[in-house]
This record gives C-alpha cells, structure tokens and sequence, in this order.
C-alpha cells in the first residue's frame, strides 16, 4: 500500500511516497521540476543570440573594431552552453531506514545519477540557510562521518523550504535525529 502526498509551487512539485513492504517502509521524496515556460524561454533566448548577431554584423564596418563582434560571439558561446546543459527533470530521495539513503538525479536526456549513503554513516540531516549576494536559498545536506563536507541532498535544485522539511523531518526519523525535529536549522 502507497500513500501518496503532493504539494505545487509555480517552479516545482513535491510528491511523497510512503510504500509498507513486508520487511520495511520505503519513503520516497522527490521534487520535480516544473516544465511551464520552457519552451518560450529557449525562443527568446535564440531571438536575442539571432538579433545581437545581426546587429553586430551590420555595424561592423571594413577596418573598425571588431569588439562588437567579439562581444556578440562571446554571448553565441555562452547561449549555446546553456542549451547544451544537461537539465534536470527531478531529484529524488528514497529513505529504506533499515538500508541507508539513495540520491538519485533524473536528467530529461535519461540519464540519472544514484547515489547510496548507508544509514550508520549519516550523522546528522541538516537544513541551511544560502545566502549569496544575488539570493537567499534553503539547502538540505548530510553531516556524514569521517567526511569534511556536507554532502547536498539536492544538488541541482533549490526548492523551497516547505518542501524541504517534509524530506528533512523523514531523514531525521530514519537517523534516530528526533531530539532536533522541531528545530529546523
């Protein structure tokens, strides 16, 4: 049996599982990335890379310089980049308590990367506060042992902080972290 929750904001979805086997609950957190303006944003993109590009060759004269040119190849290049990316469909966490954690990363080419933390290896679930200067973000990590870093637990999305709680609150209930489950951070 499947119990199954959703929550939507204008950039991702939330959906929880919790699947009851015979041996263990399966919990599966994922978040998907919305697919709405996708579409409009790759032709803007293009219509600006094809109007600079026009507007450079034009004004380029015989024997001026050729910064304009430059310019407008260096903004080709950097288009070109971010089309040829590997964008993310969804990442997904699936906690087996009894096992450990599994990160996965669904790529819309196909592709996905797995990852497996056993469950004695996690010490602790944190929630972070990012503050950049251009953005404030949420981020959940694992303090892992014998490790310098935290490890991210959504490495290519930044969903919003009520949709990182659920998954913080599952990882703190898999890892005996219960006395900070009213304190997140």
């Amino acid at each position: 049996m499947a119990a199954e929750y959703c929550s939507t904001n204008s950039r991702y979805t939330y959906v929880h599982e919790d699947q009851k086997g015979n041996l263990e609950a399966i919990d599966a957190h994922h978040i998907l990335l919305r697919k709405g303006n996708s579409k409009f944003v790759l032709l803007f993109l293009s219509a600006i890379l094809l109007t600079t590009t026009a507007f450079s060759l034009s004004t380029l004269k015989h024997g001026e310089s050729s910064n304009i040119l430059l310019w407008s190849l260096l903004l080709s290049t950097t288009l070109v980049i971010v089309f040829l990316r590997k964008p993310v469909e969804k990442e997904s966490v699936i906690i087996m308590p009894a096992f450990g954690v599994q990160l996965e990363t669904h790529y819309r080419s196909g592709g996905t990367i797995h990852r497996f933390i056993p469950i004695d290896k996690i010490l602790k679930p944190v929630l972070n506060e990012c503050v950049t200067p251009v953005t404030c973000y949420w981020s959940l990590s694992l303090i892992l042992r014998e490790e310098e870093e935290l490890l991210l637990v959504f490495k290519e999305l930044r969903p919003p902080v009520k949709m990182l709680i659920p998954v913080w609150k599952a990882l703190c209930v898999a890892t005996d972290s219960l006395e900070t489950i009213d304190q997140p951070g």
